[in-house]
């Protein structure tokens, strides 16, 4: 696939996604937010892969906004076309105009059927951190930089990451970090649980693959997506009782495909396994669960 901003690689069921505007420091701009959306439309209906890395090109990760509209950056109205009025004056935050560009891509990510692997060559600030955070794992280079520095720029955190920092780092730290938007190095990242190791530059890309190499060799597909779903969307349930509903409609359906038996029999011959079922078509009939009117 052939894209301006981002580049599309899948190899041995990996596909790397790279943010690839070196000369902006890979800076998000409303082309990189529709490009990074279609790419991984791409990998969930591709069977072939099985998990996703996704790093910057050159020095940096992501730079965060593109500034080059300077002071009107962040202004929907000068950027995109008045939003909507109500009869009273005040803005339809309904209108589409409105929308939050960082956060249709954590959304998108959020729905994604594959893992996803962040590997963070250098400084991520703004929506170059908040991107990662509904990716699943995040490897940072020694050289990592990380801000969210929206109060330094007086806008909100936003791509939807006042839901997803406080789960992953605590509320403390996700409060310390946006109310200062300080940038701090890859090792404070790693003590405040950010990201899960950090490495020498020259070994991040082989840690992440070497990661999703073990997924994409020795799992079953349907199980990962599964997976995947259930640890994000159960997260914010209110009762553990919702996790056991969920829980036990997977056990019934997997129980009974050739996934499980050939999982097993792996097990007791002490040979690799080889999974059959595909994302794009053996999807249990139970899935997806928070959809309720699936079971009205």
């Amino acid at each position: 696939m052939t894209f301006e901003t981002i580049t599309y690689e899948v190899s041995k069921n990996i596909l790397t996604i790279t943010l690839n505007r070196p000369d902006k420091l890979n800076a998000f701009n409303a082309t990189m937010l529709r490009e990074l959306i279609e790419a991984f439309d791409a990998a969930d209906k591709d069977d072939e892969i099985r998990a996703i890395i996704v790093t910057g090109a050159g020095r940096a990760f992501c730079a965060g906004a593109d500034l080059s509209s300077g002071a009107d950056t962040f202004d929907r109205d000068a950027k995109r076309g008045p939003v909507k009025r109500l009869p009273d004056g005040r803005a339809d935050y309904s209108d589409a105009n409105a929308r939050d560009g960082g956060g249709q891509v954590t959304l998108r990510i959020f729905k994604c059927l594959k893992p996803v692997i962040a590997a963070v060559n250098g400084p991520a600030v703004g929506i170059g951190v908040t991107m990662q955070l509904a990716m699943d794992i995040r490897i940072a280079s020694e050289d990592a930089r990380f801000g969210f520095v929206f109060s330094q720029r007086g806008i909100v955190p936003e791509a939807a990451s006042s839901w997803f920092l406080p789960r992953i780092v605590g509320i403390a730290q996700a409060l310390e970090w946006c109310f200062t938007g300080r940038v701090f190095p890859a090792q404070e990242a790693l003590a405040g649980g950010l990201v899960s190791k950090v490495v020498a530059p020259d070994q991040l890309l082989a840690t992440a693959r070497a990661l999703a190499r073990e997924i994409a060799t020795k799992t079953a597909p349907v199980s990962v997506a599964l997976i995947r779903q259930m640890m994000w969307r159960l997260s914010a349930a209110d009762d553990p009782m919702e996790a056991h509903k969920v829980d036990s409609r997977g056990i019934y359906a997997r129980g009974r495909s050739g996934d499980v038996k050939e999982g097993v029999m792996a097990f007791l011959e002490k040979r690799p396994a080889h999974f059959k079922d595909k994302v794009s078509s053996d999807m249990p009939d139970y899935f997806p669960w928070w959809d309720e009117r699936e079971y009205e």
